[in-house]
């Protein structure tokens, strides 16, 4: 299946799509700094721009969007039905690339911790999300690094799948 866009409609699409200051970074920025947290946001200096680091704990939160990151198992994580391999390519980079960063993170001392969109964006899990994260930032606890997407499976706007839309 060919775009149903020409390239130039697709490139203001795609130029459209926001990177930082997104609703779930917002929502995760706001409380952290209610609960006391002072924080900066994307330094650059840092692997990967992570999207909050709190530099008095040692720790960086990158808020990821399921579909960006590929959130295996999440409803908000489907293919498009065209271009399947240009969006299986670009995710399964995407999904190395926040692997490396976080390894050069926690080689370099940093704790990395990551949030989905989906549970912030569900209201029911935002506020145990939340303060999980919370308490995992002043708990102090390391961690490794979690990333649970393989680029070896992702499911396709148009196959039928059971498992996914639950």
């Amino acid at each position: 299946m060919t775009d149903v866009m020409t390239p130039e409609q697709r490139s203001r699409c795609m130029a459209a799509i926001k990177g930082k200051g997104t609703k779930p970074e917002m929502i995760v920025r706001k409380y952290l700094f209610s609960r006391g947290l002072r924080y900066r946001v994307n330094n650059r200096k840092l692997p990967g721009s992570p999207d909050i680091v709190l530099k008095k704990y040692k720790t960086v939160v990158f808020i990821d969007g399921c579909f960006w990151h590929g959130h295996e198992g999440c409803k908000y994580y489907r293919l498009p039905k065209t271009n399947v391999y240009f969006w299986k390519h670009k995710i399964a980079m995407n999904i190395a690339r926040d692997y490396a960063n976080g390894v050069d993170l926690h080689l370099a001392g940093w704790r990395v911790i990551r949030v989905w969109e989906c549970d912030i964006k569900t209201k029911a899990k935002r506020q145990p999300t939340l303060e999980r994260l919370y308490q995992e930032i002043v708990g102090g606890e390391t961690k490794p690094i979690p990333y649970e997407s393989s680029p070896d499976r992702m499911p396709v706007a148009a196959e039928p799948s059971s498992s996914y839309g639950k």
